[in-house]
């Protein structure tokens, strides 16, 4: 193994733990979190090697919180997340990022209702869904200014880290 993959596999690693480590500081705060934005700034930094680093962590949080019906939907809602940065990753605008990461916040609770929906059928998947819907719009809040306040910053430490250089946005 080369001195570079040791190095992407170390850095890779690392920010797999600051991922898993920004999730659970803040879990005392309902729905405020970093894991959107940083999975935002994964994907812009590291392309396709941004799946290596969620699914990691996925595993991690099954480790740490048990591996019940929400871990399924953690299996692909971090995936989409990427997905959707990886299509968007040539725009520079702050304001677009921050309203990505803010309407996945929205949007988080309806992409979780698909393991109730295949368990317990429509009613069970509404329920769900209905049942969480302030904590969406918290989350759609949290994630808008998260993202506002930290993007650039972040953005600027994990270029420099990954990569060696900085893409100015």
């Amino acid at each position: 193994m080369s001195k570079q993959n040791i190095r992407e596999l170390t850095i890779l690693g690392l920010l797999t733990a600051i991922l898993f480590l920004g999730q659970v500081f803040l879990a005392v705060l309902p729905n405020v979190e970093v894991v959107s934005l940083l999975i935002i700034l994964y994907t812009l930094t590291c392309g396709r090697k941004v799946f290596l680093i969620i699914y990691a962590f996925v595993l991690l949080e099954g480790f740490c919180y048990g591996f019940g019906m929400w871990w399924f939907s953690y299996l692909y809602l971090w995936s989409i997340l990427a997905l959707a940065a990886h299509i968007f990753r040539e725009n520079r605008s702050l304001l677009f990022w921050s309203i990505l990461s803010g309407f996945f916040g929205l949007a988080f609770g309806a992409l979780c209702t698909l393991p109730y929906l295949v368990v317990g059928g429509i009613g069970a998947a509404l329920a769900y869904w209905t049942s969480g819907l302030l904590f969406d719009v918290t989350h759609c809040i949290g994630n808008f200014i998260v993202c506002l306040v930290l993007f650039r910053p972040l953005r600027h430490l994990l270029e420099r880290l990954y990569t060696g250089c900085h893409t100015p946005l």
